[in-house]
């Protein structure tokens, strides 16, 4: 095969991957590779962006370049170099110094790194320790720097908290910090915004944009969410079964994409500024080591031809990158199309779930609350009202800590409304869900944000399906098994999924699946909660369209939370904006999202990436927001610049804008100014 190389000609690269071929073992004994001829540099400061679709071998390649492989692989041919020391060449204890100190990693998930019991000073004093050569007296000085240096507030009482102490955004800056702590020359970060709410999100990005500013750091960017890829990376190197299939510049990649699987994912992506939902992939990446000659993308390209299935698809050398694609001149000079995809649901007039001034509190007074007649606390929620129509799909939306799991928890009966009234149709879902009637419990199904944490991993496919078609409908073992192989059908999964594990199956096949359980009950109402947040784009815009096709065909209704706002924009019709248990506007999606904004809303809006290298969010205001609602006025005074006296004090009345209903102090027309001066918000100086 041709090599696919882009030499950065200014300087020598700090890293260099030459031809690197590398595989495992499988178990019927063969080596096969899971990484194929990648050819990459990366430049003193430089950011490189490594996107595609899970399983495409991204995270494979970058702990490659700490020259960490996964029991059972091996480098089949090539090498990394690290200036000039090849990494796959270097005794374990040189490479102990090497990882955490001149090569820094940052994990996917934050939370799941930090020790839970260990203070955030112990766990950046061990890595002071481990990847560094200071002195032990000078590590609490220096811990402050890095908490300092990653723009954390009171550092000093920062290193005293545990992690689970910290917001989402927190705990993800406390990562950086401890990554910063060898001074590494090149820092890998593995999907490390994935999860994080948008303004959160924007926070962290614009956060490493300036960390590599300041530092000189080199930086290899692991996501497959390529609005935040363009925001940090200057290059880009789209994978696809094991090879890098289009490198180059940022703006050339993603303004002028040129293979098609590049074209398709940038497809897959929802747009604030479209209506309807994003064109998934067909099929499926290959298995590893299964396609020997040809393109492995040929099975699911629409520019096929005869040679794709024979031929190695030959290097092409563009403007400002390369692509790997037998007809990548005749693309290059055809614009990219996009089409999005619009399906009518069919909507009753009648309520079917109703909140009526509900209030949630995590609070349970004790026997010396009431001895001393301490006052209850202010609620996590409060003055919660919305109704969703059967066949619709309301969505929350609003930052961590918002209220919108917390009122998902008591619609669902995990955690009971402390007043206030929820009911599904004329049935009273105010109770635990114990104590709720096989019937009701039934009604009322729930998709959980990830499926490895929520299906059974010793249980196969039927298995799990089995369960709930037993409980609620008293099916036996063949009919169970019929109905199950229908409700694999129904996700588009083939009969033979039945007997597998979940361990056996990609992403989206298992979220496939948790959808397939959710609707053995036969639902009425559906809890969403951030039902595509760790999937890819395509697997997400094939999710996605699942969930609006059964819709389509059972009538189902969906609450849905999800931080992507575009993601909101594709799949609801109404959406509820939160901001500290309180709502602050509520209308159909469009309006919201393209009329009068409330200033919190359009905080949120201002914080969405687009994959566009030009695109400037506009960040406001601190990444974790007050632990607590004040107790009088309007719930985001704290950070409006628009607030006025009465905004402390008095509680905002809802405004009517259409369909639109916004609450604020503020009249409509200045609201309006929103809209064209984003500036009015606070800016993160205040």
């Amino acid at each position: 095969m041709s090599e696919l190389l882009i030499m950065n000609t200014t300087m020598t690269p700090i890293l260099n991957v030459q031809n690197l071929t590398l595989g495992y073992t499988n178990a019927n004994g063969r080596l096969v590779s899971v990484l194929r001829n990648i050819n990459l540099q990366v430049a003193p400061g430089e950011a490189l962006g490594l996107v595609g679709e899970s399983g495409c071998g991204k995270s494979t390649l970058a702990l490659a370049m700490m020259a960490f492989l996964r029991t059972g692989s091996q480098v089949q041919n090539g090498s990394i170099h690290f200036h000039d020391q090849d990494l796959f060449a270097l005794k374990p204890k040189s490479l102990q110094s090497l990882r955490g100190g001149r090569i820094g990693l940052i994990p996917q998930n934050a939370g799941q790194s930090l020790t839970p019991t260990l203070k955030i000073g112990a766990q950046l004093h061990e890595a002071l320790h481990l990847h560094s050569d200071l002195p032990r007296s000078q590590w609490h000085q220096r811990a402050i720097e890095l908490l300092q240096q990653v723009r954390l507030p009171s550092p000093e009482a920062m290193l005293d908290r545990y992690p689970h102490q910290l917001s989402g955004g927190q705990q993800q800056r406390v990562a950086v910090a401890m990554a910063l702590a060898g001074q590494p020359e090149l820092l890998v970060l593995d999907e490390p915004t994935t999860g994080l709410d948008v303004t959160t999100q924007a926070h962290i990005l614009e956060l490493l944009r300036t960390l590599r500013q300041e530092l000189g750091m080199a930086m290899v960017f692991v996501s497959h969410d390529l609005g935040a890829v363009a925001r940090v990376c200057e290059r880009i190197a789209v994978m696809y079964a094991g090879e890098v299939i289009e490198q180059g510049s940022s703006r050339e990649v993603l303004l002028q994409p040129t293979h098609p699987y590049t074209r398709a994912l940038l497809n897959a992506i929802p747009r604030l500024d479209t209506k309807g939902l994003p064109p998934s992939l067909p099929g499926y990446p290959p298995k590893v080591g299964s396609v020997t000659q040809g393109c492995a993308f040929a099975s699911r390209c629409s520019h096929v031809q005869p040679t794709c299935h024979t031929d190695d698809a030959p290097l092409t050398n563009l403007s400002a990158h390369q692509v790997r694609c037998h007809f990548a001149g005749e693309l290059h000079n055809t614009p990219a199309t996009s089409k999005v995809i619009t399906l009518p649901v069919q909507r009753s007039k009648e309520p079917l779930l109703r909140l009526e001034q509900v209030q949630i509190s995590y609070h349970r007074p004790g026997l010396m609350d009431a001895l001393l007649h301490r006052p209850a606390p202010i609620a996590t929620v409060d003055g919660i009202d919305l109704q969703l129509k059967k066949g619709e799909t309301l969505a929350l939306v609003g930052e961590s800590g918002s209220g919108k799991s917390t009122i998902m928890r008591a619609i669902s009966g995990i955690h009971s409304a402390r007043t206030g009234e929820i009911r599904l149709n004329q049935d009273d879902l105010n109770r635990p869900v114990e104590q709720r009637s096989k019937a009701l419990k039934r009604r009322v199904q729930m998709i959980f944000q990830n499926p490895d944490a929520s299906l059974n991993p010793r249980h196969t496919v039927f298995e799990i399906l089995q369960q709930p078609l037993r409980l609620y409908f008293g099916l036996n073992h063949d009919a169970s098994r019929e109905k199950a192989t229908e409700l694999l059908s129904l996700v588009r999964l083939a009969p033979h999924y039945l007997d597998r594990l979940p361990g056996q199956l990609s992403g989206g096949e298992k979220q496939r699946v948790a959808i397939a359980r959710c609707f053995a009950g036969d639902p009425d109402l559906i809890l969403c909660d951030e039902v595509t947040s760790a999937l890819d784009v395509s697997v997400q815009a094939a999710v996605l369209k699942l969930l609006k096709e059964l819709q389509q065909q059972r009538g189902v209704t969906y609450l849905f939370i999800a931080h992507d706002l575009a993601v909101v924009k594709a799949i609801a019709d109404q959406v509820a904006v939160l901001y500290q248990g309180r709502l602050c506007q509520v209308g159909p999606v469009d309006e919201v999202f393209s009329g009068h904004h409330h200033p919190y809303t359009r905080t949120l809006l201002n914080a969405v990436l687009e994959p566009d290298p030009d695109h400037q969010p506009v960040i406001q205001g601190e990444d974790s927001p007050e632990q607590h609602p004040p107790a009088r006025g309007c719930a985001y005074q704290r950070r409006c610049s628009l607030a006025e006296p009465r905004c402390k004090e008095q509680t905002p009345p809802w405004q009517q804008d259409g369909n639109n209903r916004i609450r604020c102090h503020l009249n409509l027309s200045k609201l309006a100014t929103l809209i064209d001066r984003p500036q009015l918000i606070k800016t993160a100086n205040g």
